[in-house]
């Protein structure tokens, strides 16, 4: 019986290239090949002060004309596109890592965010979403009488 050392992130990579087969997702190769166009979301921290809930979205190289934010059924979405350079003729890829194409991302709002008053803004590929909190009205102790 040899020993062999434990390479925890040799796991995580064997799981990702299986995961489009587990899917479903016919092919050959590494998961890496199998992937669309549509197969990206944009990463997100999602954080709160005592006045609001703040989301960032890092969305490098994708046009501001080419996001949108809307509130919907309770929801805060967030939609968009980074679309593909064109190659020039002379010019040859050699590896493209990046996601391109169409993205959706969907958030349940709180109970206490004012969605009227949301506020976003896009600056250095970083879209920065202000959810205020709503001022919520003092409860007060009171009877409730019996019939």
């Amino acid at each position: 019986m040899s020993l062999s050392r434990w390479n925890p992130f040799r796991e995580f990579e064997e799981f990702f290239n299986q995961y489009p087969r587990l899917l479903g997702k016919a092919g050959s190769g590494s998961g890496q090949e199998l992937m669309t166009a549509t197969d990206w979301v944009p990463a997100v921290d999602i954080s709160e002060t005592p006045e609001a809930y703040l989301i960032k979205a890092e969305l490098a190289g994708v046009k501001r004309e080419d996001i949108q934010v809307k509130v919907e059924a309770g929801q805060l979405i967030l939609r968009g596109e980074r679309r593909y350079e064109k190659e020039d003729k002379d010019h040859k890829q050699h590896r493209v890592e990046r996601f391109y194409g169409s993205f959706s991302r969907a958030f349940s709002l709180p109970d206490d965010a004012d969605e009227e008053h949301i506020k976003a803004e896009y600056r250095d590929g970083v879209l920065n979403l202000t959810l205020p909190k709503r001022a919520e009205s003092p409860r007060r102790a009171r009877d409730v009488a019996i019939e």
